[in-house]
């Protein structure tokens, strides 16, 4: 069974790869998301992308956390929380632009 607070002390423990991998992860998909949503793809591969996104995001936010619940108070926690939120919220606002307007038709067919 999954022990928690060997979960946790695992995160703690090697932040730097933690970190090093989400970073980047969290950006290139929420930019892959955007896109997606900018080139007028499907809805699945939209909703995909986000998905995995949100998951990254959602990783990095326990993370973060898990330096919250020892009481490391510091930028580097608050820049990280600040960005996974961000890419959140980015997610959640390109599924629905583009769920509003997937079914508009473009602005070129309209001159």
């Amino acid at each position: 069974m999954l022990d928690f607070n060997t979960l946790v002390e695992f995160s703690r423990g090697n932040c730097i790869s933690i970190c090093a991998f989400l970073v980047p992860a969290n950006l290139l998909v929420t930019i892959l998301t955007m896109g997606l949503v900018a080139l007028r793809r499907p809805s699945h591969q939209v909703w995909q992308s986000a998905g995995i996104a949100s998951f990254f995001a959602s990783v990095m936010i326990l993370h973060v956390y898990t330096w919250f619940m020892i009481g490391v108070v510091m930028a580097p926690t608050y820049i990280l929380l600040w960005l996974a939120i961000t890419c959140l919220v980015t997610n959640l606002g390109a599924i629905l632009y583009q769920r509003r307007y997937s079914n508009s038709p473009s602005l070129s067919n309209n001159v």
